[in-house]
């Protein structure tokens, strides 16, 4: 009999409409293998007007590739403000009365999958799965408030932080098995000194991931024309996201300076993207007569593998933070891969993939000299890069979500209540 499996994910609305993403992917894949998955998610779509109408009652349903998606009702929000919590605590309650409902006609689950960002979601699949008397399986992709802290938006002594961590140690102690994203998952844990309430042993790591196929398909169905990209006579190292401040882009800016007063006048950054900090980047540029950065504008995400296939190497690059002891899962990380091009990492991490696969050169300290080095390094070896590049495409494979699904399903099969 196949194994009824709820997937709570409030953001996974962005899925629906982009038929990709973590756990469509791994609701494909369950499909395929024999299961019976179902998506839950907010009726509202993260960063966009687009709403999912309701006309009665508190969901909707809807199918996209034999994949079943269930939209909970929630009010709309335009940023991170008290609507954005309403919309969140909105999800939170309605998934009750949701759920109730469905049963009725879809029978209950066997298992429960509940995947953060925000905790709510974990803590109403905890209650669902104690209501139904089946596991539940709390999938961390972000860590509540450690996260919030670490990029210094909440004081960690602050009474909210206070409050979070021991939410937050409650969802771990209450959980079935627990999934993190990052292989440090469990030092996290033990350096929150939680682990005598918390087994350690129903902690698992499975990685953020790609589609292989998919991939590969797009770069050569979307293929877009691109003069400076295809232009051999520069090393064109990309960037591909978003344009923030967290993305703090402003050191690739200094460490391109630095490569342009060097004289390496065949190293250019090529930059695809948008957000709120891309008109005061390109300014500077422009004010201090920086050559070196081309900014390219956004792409729909079906040209990335095109572009990244392209490139001489791809540029990982975010704000460093405390975090990055515990690992990475970027979703970016595994598209770099997928293109079988060496990755320059702009800071160093716990477990890096970068270096157990030798794909790639990592800077060991984010500062502008550093990045600008190891950006000269790459540009300086061209066998070496090539076969990073290589060996990129090799560990791409391991990431697969076909793996990670084989990872997920061992989870379900062996989780208890």
């Amino acid at each position: 009999m196949k194994k009824k499996i709820w997937i709570m994910n409030h953001y996974a609305t962005d899925s629906f409409y982009n038929k990709g993403g973590r756990h469509y992917w791994f609701a494909e894949n369950l499909i395929k293998k024999g299961y019976d998955p179902v998506i839950f998610c907010a009726s509202t779509r993260h960063n966009s007007n687009d709403t999912i109408q309701i006309n009665n009652g508190k969901y909707a349903m809807k199918d996209s590739d034999g994949i079943p998606f269930v939209f909970v009702k929630t009010t709309p929000y335009e940023d991170n403000g008290f609507s954005r919590i309403k919309n969140m605590v909105g999800f939170y309650k309605n998934m009750f009365p949701v759920a109730k409902e469905y049963v009725k006609t879809n029978g209950k689950p066997d298992v429960i999958l509940a995947s953060s960002v925000h905790p709510l979601t974990l803590v109403a699949g905890i209650k669902l799965a104690k209501k139904f008397d089946v596991p539940c399986i709390c999938e961390v992709r972000d860590l509540w408030p450690e996260s919030i802290v670490a990029y210094g938006m909440l004081k960690r002594n602050s009474f909210i932080a206070k409050l979070l961590y021991r939410g937050e140690r409650w969802i771990y102690k209450k959980a079935d098995a627990i999934i993190m994203t990052w292989e440090g998952g469990k030092d996290y844990i033990i350096e929150s000194g939680w682990e005598n309430a918390v087994d350690i042993d129903k902690v698992f790591h499975i990685s953020n991931g790609i589609i292989m196929d998919a991939f590969d398909r797009n770069s050569e169905k979307f293929y877009q024309e691109d003069r400076q990209l295809d232009d051999n006579l520069y090393k064109n190292i990309v960037y591909t996201g978003s344009i923030r401040k967290v993305n703090n882009l402003g050191l690739l800016l200094d460490a391109a300076k630095i490569i342009q007063e060097k004289g390496m006048n065949e190293i250019r950054f090529l930059i695809y993207g948008a957000g709120n900090e891309l008109e005061t980047l390109v300014n500077r540029c422009e004010q201090e007569n920086i050559t070196n950065v081309v900014f390219k504008g956004q792409v729909d995400k079906k040209y990335v593998p095109g572009i990244l296939k392209r490139s001489y190497a791809n540029i990982l690059h975010n704000s460093s933070t405390s975090l990055d002891k515990y690992g990475q899962s970027q979703n970016k990380l595994f598209e770099y891969l997928a293109a079988g091009k060496c990755v320059i990492q702009t800071y160093t991490t716990g477990y890096s993939i970068c270096e157990k696969y030798r794909c790639g050169i990592t800077a060991p300290i984010q500062n502008p000299r550093e990045i600008a080095s190891v950006v000269m390094e790459a540009c300086s070896d061209e066998e070496k890069v090539r076969l990073m590049g290589k060996n990129a495409r090799e560990a791409a494979c391991d990431f697969d979500f076909n793996r990670l699904t084989d990872k997920l399903i061992d989870i379900v099969e062996n989780v208890r209540k």
